[in-house]
């Protein structure tokens, strides 16, 4: 499902002045597996998030998703693969003209899925993430913890062959944490792979999986 072999990411064109985010990563995750990304801020996690969702291209090695190498993608690939990919990003990344439906509605539309299964389906899911009365509100009339749970349902709605999600419950409390780790463990048991960047260990501690752990751009523990 995905494999990274010796994958370095380097900020900067001049050899000289380029700032090395990540060096020499090597992973595997099987389809279906659950992978906890850890490490400290400025470790590497949202840059090795960011090659696993194809926003960036590795300086150097080679990454394998879906059993494909992604530098033999052109753009049309690229944005078919994509389509599998679900993302939680750490800034919502919420479309400010539409209401929380019409935000979890869009990857449901863009597929063209009937309207009255996108109902159905957007209805249910922000119910149970407990959001059925702001349906109708825009991100700018919600909490961060609101937007985020819109993000997360924005993500998982068509049901992604990958979910990659950058510390999806850092704007959450406790329990609302615990009810979203649920619906990622679900769709995990489902068949969908996850990787979740988290500094929470406390919650890593609660949903023991193997972890891949990374300090100064460099991986220092997987498994």
């Amino acid at each position: 499902m995905i494999r990274f072999t010796h994958v370095g990411l380097r900020y900067g064109k001049s050899a000289g002045t380029a700032s090395v985010a990540l060096e020499n990563i090597d992973f595997e995750i099987p389809e279906g597996g659950f992978r906890w990304l850890t490490g400290p801020s400025g470790a590497g996690k949202t840059s090795l998030l960011k090659l696993t969702y194809l926003a960036l291209h590795p300086s150097e090695g080679r990454i394998d998703l879906f059993g494909t190498p992604t530098a033999r993608l052109d753009r049309r690939g690229t944005a078919l693969l994509r389509r599998r990919i679900g993302v939680v990003y750490q800034d919502f990344r919420l479309l400010q003209h539409l209401t929380a439906f019409d935000n979890v509605a869009l990857p449901l539309r863009l597929a063209r899925r009937k309207e009255a299964q996108v109902r159905a389906d957007v209805t249910e899911l922000l119910r149970w993430v407990g959001l059925s009365g702001r349906l109708d509100h825009r991100p700018d009339e919600m909490s961060g913890g609101e937007q985020q749970r819109v993000a997360i349902a924005r993500a998982v709605i068509a049901k992604p062959s990958l979910l990659v999600a950058d510390e999806p419950t850092g704007n959450l409390d406790d329990d609302q944490a615990e009810r979203l780790m649920h619906l990622i463990r679900s769709l995990n048991r489902l068949g969908t792979t996850v990787i979740v960047a988290t500094h929470n260990l406390g919650l890593v501690a609660r949903h023991p999986a193997p972890m891949i752990e990374l300090q100064d751009g460099r991986m220092t523990w997987h498994g």
